[in-house]
C-alpha cells in the first residue's frame, strides 16, 4: 500500500468479494491507497491487476505480510463474516488492533438488516429492537457489538453498515432470468428490502470520509415483494416471467426458506439525514438502468463476498 501524504485515506478492506471489491474501487477512485484481502491467490491477483493492494487472507492466520500494511491503514472495513466463534478479524487481533493500526482513524463493518428479523411487515429503524431468527444473525448482532465495543476502547469512530438483499452488475434478476433459475415465490404481503452495490460502496465512503459512527440501515426505499422484481426484470427483457409458485409448496432449499420467516421494511432515513443520496433508491429505475446499459452482465466484483 503507498504510504500517500498524511492526508491520505489509507483503506483496508478485509474481504474484497462483490461489495468489498465495489467499496474498493470507489475509494480507489477518489484518490485513496487501498488495500484488501481475499481468501485466494487468484482473486488476489485480479484485485492487484486494479491497482488493489492484495492479501491472501484464510480468517485464521495473519501473514507476516498484513501488519506491515495495516500500520499505513486509516480506514478499516471489515466484511468478512463472522462465524460462531465470532469475528475472526477480532478474534486474531486480541485486543491488538491499535497496535496493528496506530493510524486507525474509522472502521467500518459490513452487517446485514437480517438482524432485526420478523417484524411482521412493519417499518424499522435504527432504533428498533433486533430479534434475530436465525443463528448467522445472532452471530452478526454479537459481531456489531463487539465492534462498536472495540471502538470505544480504541477512541475510534465505528459504523454499522446493515446491509439489505444486495444486487447489481452481473448479480441480478436478468442474470436468473437467463440463466433460467429466477423463480417468483409469493407469500401473502411479504416485501424485502434491496441495495445496490454500487449504493453500498458510496455509503461507506461517505460515512468514512465523516469519520461518523453507529448504526446505519444501507437499503433502498422501496421494500417490495420479491416476485414484482422478477416481473419487472422480465419485461425489460421482453420474456415471460417464471410462473408464480405458492410460498407453502415452492421446492426450495432451507436456506431460501428461512430468509422469507423475516417481514419488515427497513427504513434509510437516518444517514439521508445526514446528506447521503443514493443513486438507485427503487429496483424499477435500478432494473432499468443495469438493462439499458448492459451492465446487468458484467461482474461488478469478485465471485465471493
Amino acid at each position: 500500500m503507498a504510504s500517500g501524504g498524511s492526508g491520505m485515506m489509507q483503506m483496508m478492506i478485509f474481504g474484497c468479494g462483490y461489495s468489498g471489491t465495489a467499496i474498493a474501487r470507489s475509494a480507489r477512485g477518489m484518490g485513496a491507497g487501498v488495500a484488501g484481502t481475499t481468501r485466494t491467490l487468484d482473486n488476489a491477483t485480479a484485485l492487484a491487476d486494479e491497482g488493489i493492494a492484495a492479501f491472501v487472507f484464510d480468517g485464521a492466520t495473519i501473514t507476516d505480510e498484513l501488519p506491515t500494511a495495516l500500520a499505513q491503514v486509516t480506514h478499516l472495513v471489515q466484511s468478512i463474516p463472522p462465524s460462531p466463534d465470532g469475528d475472526p478479524l477480532l478474534g486474531l487481533s486480541d485486543g491488538a488492533l491499535r497496535q496493528l493500526c496506530p493510524r486507525l482513524q474509522w472502521i467500518g463493518y459490513l452487517s446485514t438488516v437480517g438482524v432485526y428479523g420478523d417484524q411482521g411487515g412493519d417499518w424499522v429503524d435504527e432504533e428498533g429492537e433486533c430479534h434475530p431468527s436465525l443463528g448467522r444473525s445472532q452471530e452478526r448482532v454479537d459481531a456489531e457489538k463487539a465492534w462498536l465495543s472495540q471502538g470505544e476502547a480504541m477512541g475510534v469512530p465505528v459504523a454499522i453498515l446493515r446491509l439489505a438483499g444486495i444486487y447489481g452488475p452481473g448479480r441480478n434478476a436478468f442474470v436468473n432470468l437467463d440463466k433460467g433459475t429466477a423463480k417468483r415465490i409469493v407469500k401473502k404481503d411479504q416485501v424485502f428490502n434491496r441495495i445496490r452495490v454500487e449504493d453500498i460502496a458510496a455509503a461507506t465512503l461517505f460515512l468514512a470520509q465523516g469519520h461518523l459512527s453507529g448504526v446505519f440501515n444501507i437499503t433502498d426505499d422501496e421494500p417490495a415483494p420479491p416476485q414484482d422484481v422478477i416481473a419487472e426484470a422480465a419485461r425489460l427483457m421482453g420474456v415471460e416471467p417464471p410462473p408464480e409458485q405458492l410460498f407453502e409448496t415452492a421446492n426450495m432449499t432451507p436456506m431460501a426458506r428461512s430468509f422469507y420467516s423475516a417481514n419488515k421494511k427497513v427504513s434509510n432515513r437516518k444517514i439521508r439525514n445526514l446528506g447521503f443520496a443514493f443513486r438507485f433508491p427503487e429496483y424499477r429505475m435500478s432494473l432499468q438502468q443495469l438493462w439499458t446499459t448492459g451492465e446487468w452482465r458484467r461482474l461488478n466484483g469478485l465471485a465471493s463476498g
